[in-house]
């Protein structure tokens, strides 16, 4: 496979951690011309013709493997979708011998979501082709975060100098440490938001703030990044009660109203609404929620389309479909 387009990316996109600025804003501006292929009647490019790409979810998932499926099939690429419960995975399959099959096949690319940290790049260092990490354990989720940074640059003009708090379950957060990584890079503030329990130890060595208290990341902060508790990946004790961990960090409407500033609410879904965040916020106008899932499909065009040898300054003519 060859390097990707924009300097500082590479074969692939495991993380953002240690990703320069430079690099991040040109994902983010290679984005910006594919947003207007969604609204089109035919919602199509040929750019990635000719081109297989696996879809390799070994974690269960709607959003993003299907904002994945449809950039795919806006650039005009074939797509294949598998997941461990339908493949030989279940029959003790190791992931290289299901890497190195699929390469028998000829891919160009793999799109991989699995419970291990590092499973992505694992998977990367085996096979010549192009691998995107859709979410790997506690590591990274680079997409997601990269998305989330396009929502708050349309609605703010810029990146550099907002104040961002994360708030909820960052522990098992994935999406977390992109976004700190990128927004880092980016030049936002960056802050976490949580009960202690659900902070990772050491994570000031990352640059961020803590705030052990919702009302004060609030004031604070230009935007709130709000998680769900992954309940699904907690054993127990990490919080009293859903009930108490609303009353003391959920996201409503009375907090936002003291902020002194309005407050742009994201959520990398899915919502646990009257959990960490209440559904008149979540349905609000300080939400952009669903401008996140709009910008996910450009983002993630963005990513196959550079990943494949595409030029950001030549977006806006893969745009029209044309070299």
């Amino acid at each position: 496979m060859r390097e990707a387009g924009v300097p500082g990316l590479g074969k692939d996109l495991i993380g953002l951690e240690g990703m320069a600025g430079e690099t991040v804003r040109a994902i983010l501006d290679t984005a910006e011309p594919f947003k207007e292929i969604s609204e089109r009647a035919i919602k199509k490019v040929p750019v990635l013709r000719g081109k297989t790409i696996v879809n390799l979810f070994f974690e269960p998932s709607t959003r993003t493997r299907i904002s994945f499926e449809f950039a795919e099939k806006r650039l005009g690429a074939d797509t294949v979708n598998i997941s461990s419960s339908g493949s030989s995975v279940v029959k003790g399959e190791t992931l290289v011998d299901t890497a190195r099959n699929l390469e028998a096949m000829r891919i160009d690319m793999v799109v991989i979501r699995h419970g291990s940290s590092g499973a992505a790049q694992f998977l990367a260092d085996r096979i010549p082709s192009n691998v995107i990490n859709g979410g790997d354990g506690r590591h990274e989720h680079p997409t997601q975060a990269l998305l989330d940074m396009l929502t708050l640059r349309d609605r703010f003009g810029r990146i550099e100098g907002l104040k961002v708090c994360i708030v909820g379950d960052i522990v098992h957060s994935r999406v977390a440490r992109s976004n700190i990584f990128g927004l880092r890079a980016m030049g936002a503030e960056v802050a976490v938001c949580g009960p202690r329990s659900l902070l990772p130890l050491g994570i000031e060595a990352l640059g961020v703030t803590v705030f052990p208290h919702i009302e004060d990341a609030i004031e604070w902060a230009d935007s709130l990044n709000v998680l769900r508790l992954q309940l699904e990946r907690m054993d127990a004790g990490f919080v009293p009660s859903l009930r108490e961990y609303n009353r003391v960090f959920g996201v409503s409407r009375a907090r936002l109203e003291r902020a002194p500033r309005e407050t742009i609410v994201l959520h990398p879904g899915p919502m646990n609404r009257g959990v960490e965040i209440d559904s008149d916020v979540a349905d609000g106008p300080q939400s952009v929620i669903l401008p996140q899932v709009t910008n996910g499909v450009a983002v993630r065009m963005a990513v196959l389309y550079l990943l494949a040898g595409g030029r950001p300054e030549l977006a806006e003519n893969a745009k029209q479909g044309l070299p």
